[in-house]
């Protein structure tokens, strides 16, 4: 049996301000940061080891998991991280307060715009100042590969290489692996691990700073997974989760 860990990164800045985020760089606040030590301790405290970890390019998953390791002493862990794993680029809406969105939209459109499969925001222009194709960060990329907008379909096509390629492959070869990413690029490996259907997946809400642990047979096929800690309390923060864009 292998072991996959998954976090999503604590409360950022954008998170309390209750804004769309996406691929805006920005950081975690002191809850975002005890909610990754907490992470690091639960881990700890259940006798968990890892060999490489993996992260996104942006530093609210980046920073999770320097604190999560440093809980752990094991800051010196090598980490890889990718670009595939950043959040759903939420295209014009990054920077908008959910809630004014709904209001002005409605909240079945906020819905369908934060957790549909295949309905995307509305894009961002290339020459909007909130474009990532200047970054340094993705200058090796081509400028398609840096999205004006993103569904949840358009983040697992781009996730699911890094699976196939890097992570499953570190995990068959027995290394032990934790992921600290986005809500959105956690629910594009769940998808697939669960094989949640496009319906289904738009109620999956991943509660920040909360390990996820999924137990895999010798396919990678899911034996079970759960939350590390209080159950009731990762139920409550994705409740929370789930009524953010909510007018």
């Amino acid at each position: 049996m292998y072991k996959l860990v998954l976090v999503r990164h604590g409360e950022s800045t954008w998170n309390l301000e209750n804004r769309f985020t996406g691929w805006t760089d920005v950081d975690l606040t002191a809850t975002g940061i005890d909610q990754a030590k907490n992470a690091g301790r639960l881990l700890k405290a259940d006798g968990y080891e890892f060999d490489v970890a993996y992260t996104s390019v942006l530093k609210r998953a980046t920073r999770t998991l320097w604190h999560c390791l440093d809980e752990m002493d094991r800051t010196w862990l090598p980490v890889v991280h990718s670009w595939r794993l950043n959040e759903r680029h939420y295209g014009a809406l990054q920077g908008l307060n959910k809630g004014d969105t709904a209001k002005k939209y409605g909240d079945e459109q906020v819905l369908v715009w934060r957790r549909s499969y295949d309905t995307p925001p509305p894009a961002l222009e290339a020459t909007d100042p909130r474009c990532e194709r200047g970054d340094l960060r993705y200058a090796k990329l081509q400028a398609d590969q840096v999205p004006l907008t993103e569904c949840l379909k358009d983040t697992v096509a781009r996730v699911m290489p890094f699976w196939n390629e890097s992570m499953a492959p570190a995990i068959l070869a027995g290394k032990r692996i934790v992921v600290a990413a986005h809500g959105n690029s956690i629910r594009a490996l769940v998808k697939y691990l669960d094989n949640i259907s496009d319906d289904d997946i738009v109620g999956l809400n991943i509660p920040n700073g909360i390990p996820l642990v999924y137990e895999l047979d010798a396919q990678l096929g899911p034996i079970r997974h759960y939350y590390l800690g209080d159950a009731e309390a990762a139920a409550q923060a994705a409740a929370a989760v789930a009524s953010q864009g909510k007018a």
